[in-house]
């Protein structure tokens, strides 16, 4: 909060529009509280799972029995590795998309920058065009009532004079909506929104950048490509985790304990499984398989997409 005050003490520069709209877009900062929700998942899939614990007291006439038991889930252990490596996978996914929405958002605050101030100068010459056709349409007024001017040529003045007009107030319209758009991405409220830019765009560079490689070069380095990559390689596994387990949902190993006062005490273990007879997991890998060339697809026309947004913004 203080260097964003410090920032809108002084008509911002472009630099300076990225830096607030870094420190201060809410919606930037929620994305970021989505790497905190993907490192616990992470931490929770390292885990072992806690095993359970439960007791029973039964009676039959005078003879009392109790019986307890622990039991842990063997699935839940043995695919412990394999969850902490799809969970890494997505950490990684969502560090990519959150470095993908920073870089979004200044590469928007840039823009919208820059269109606000030309906004302004647009403003600022459509002003000094409705003065000029108001000294034409004056001129044009007093000269016909002299008889030095037909109706035509004061029709024409006057034509110009109402199109000065219907710009300049398009031109402001556009102002206020480019201002809007750049407060938005930058996050200000209150007070914050009279900031000051500067009065003119920046010179033209000399010349055009040749960039051959653009396509390649937003294959290897754009962030949401590699967070779709990413994710779909998480999928991968998934699936083969899916596989390894449609016969086997639940496989728990308990150690058991009876103890009577009419009997001696007995101890022994229960393996608990369930019984593939009606569910024998297609419908869980059909949906996994689904899932995974659902992302494929998506991931590729991303890439179609990411090639064609390149080839356009140069």
């Amino acid at each position: 909060e203080t260097r964003v005050a410090e920032l809108l003490k002084n008509p911002l520069t472009v630099d300076d529009a990225m830096q607030i709209a870094l420190f201060n877009n809410r919606g930037l900062q929620a994305s970021f509280a989505e790497l905190g929700i993907a490192e616990a998942d992470l931490v929770q899939a390292g885990r072992m799972p806690n095993p359970g614990f439960s007791f029973g007291r039964l009676t039959r006439g005078s003879e009392l029995e109790l019986e307890h038991s622990v039991h842990l889930n063997l699935i839940g252990l043995l695919f412990t590795p394999f969850k902490s490596e799809m969970e890494q996978r997505r950490f990684q996914s969502v560090q990519n998309e959150v470095a993908a929405n920073a870089l979004k958002l200044a590469a928007q605050t840039r823009k919208a920058y820059f269109v606000a101030v030309a906004a302004d100068e647009t403003v600022r010459y459509m002003k000094q065009v409705k003065e000029a056709a108001d000294a034409s349409a004056e001129l044009a007024r007093r000269m016909a009532q002299t008889g030095n001017w037909n109706k035509l040529n004061q029709a024409r003045e006057q034509g110009f004079y109402a199109d000065a007009v219907l710009n300049l107030a398009r031109a402001e319209q556009a102002q206020i909506a480019a201002r809007e758009q750049l407060t938005r991405l930058l996050g200000l409220w209150g007070e914050q929104i009279k900031f000051s830019l500067p009065e003119r765009l920046p010179d033209l560079p000399k010349s055009v950048d040749d960039l051959p490689d653009i396509e390649q070069t937003a294959m290897a380095q754009r962030m949401d490509i590699a967070a779709m990559k990413t994710q779909t390689q998480a999928l991968a596994k998934s699936l083969g985790l899916s596989k390894a387990t449609r016969f086997i949902n639940v496989l728990e190993l308990g150690a058991v304990r009876n103890s009577s006062n009419e009997a001696p005490t007995q101890r022994g273990y229960e393996v608990s499984l369930e019984l593939p007879l009606f569910d024998w997991g297609g419908a869980k890998v059909a949906k996994a398989e689904a899932i995974y060339m659902q992302a494929l697809n998506r991931t590729a026309e991303a890439a179609v997409n990411a090639r064609s947004e390149v080839r356009e913004a140069y």
